[in-house]
């Protein structure tokens, strides 16, 4: 909460400097929507280097034994990147390319848990709850999502 004021004036200050509003909520969005999320999931455990790496890589395994909260956590992992990067980059308005790049970040960030021995469980579990999470919070923002549009060759002709 108490970045919340610097996040504004963050935004006030990016929609001064040659951006329009939507891309300066858009860019601090992401950013402030993101990397606490991948900061909290690359915390070291208790027994962080001592402990041997645990993986689960059977899909669906952890998720009926982990509890409500946690799979709430990892469903807003990428939220903020499935909401807002089609909002901020028309190269990204689709559903499929949101869940490519959840799914990789997702990933990336199971591989550093594991390879680094943060006593953290490496799961396939996450990876799909994370992308999961990314994918519905695409589909909840589709309505404001930047789109390329061609030009008519009418329009075209004139500026020519």
């Amino acid at each position: 909460m108490l970045a919340l004021p610097l996040a504004a004036l963050l935004v006030c200050v990016l929609a001064r400097r040659r951006r329009t509003w939507r891309t300066a909520l858009a860019d601090v969005g992401l950013v402030y929507g993101t990397v606490p999320w991948v900061w909290m999931t690359l915390l070291p455990g208790s027994r962080a280097g001592v402990a041997p790496a645990r993986v689960s890589l059977v899909p669906l395994h952890d998720l009926v034994t982990m509890p409500a909260p946690e799979i709430v956590g990892n469903l807003l992992v990428f939220a903020a990147v499935g909401f807002l990067a089609p909002l901020r980059f028309a190269a990204l308005a689709s559903v499929p390319r949101i869940l490519a790049l959840a799914g990789s970040c997702s990933i990336l960030i199971e591989v550093s848990q594991y390879a680094f021995q943060l006593d953290r469980v490496t799961s396939v579990d996450d990876v799909l709850l994370n992308t999961a999470g990314a994918g519905l919070a695409a589909v909840a923002s589709r309505r404001w999502w930047l789109v390329r549009t061609e030009e008519p060759e009418a329009a075209q002709s004139v500026r020519n």
